[in-house]
């Protein structure tokens, strides 16, 4: 999911500026939810967004997440298809196909 381009130009940015420190997993949990919401604020009066800004604020909800999961030692493709796998079990296409009801209503 995250490119190894991505995950080395990364690490050699936070190693260059010593921030791995500062990188602890509740951190990085903390900046991604901070992040999410500054790219809900795109969107909080006009559901298109600006682009630009949404570009911006989505790469930043990434590079968290991929730092998380870099830091903990979690394959993103790995856990985004282990999960895919448990929401298919809970949506089943015969009962969620065309429907946004949660799981336990379907």
């Amino acid at each position: 999911m995250t490119s190894e381009r991505v995950r080395q130009a990364l690490e050699k940015f936070v190693r260059e500026r010593d921030w791995s420190q500062f990188h602890t997993p509740a951190n990085l949990a903390k900046s991604i939810s901070i992040e999410a919401g500054e790219l809900l604020e795109c969107f909080q009066w006009d559901d298109e967004g600006d682009v630009a800004r949404v570009r911006g604020e989505l790469a930043d909800v990434v590079t968290y997440c991929t730092l998380l999961a870099m830091r903990l030692g979690l394959d993103l493709d790995d856990i985004v298809l282990d999960k895919l796998e448990v929401t298919a079990e809970k949506y089943p296409v015969d009962r969620a196909k065309g429907r946004s009801a949660k799981y336990d209503v379907l």
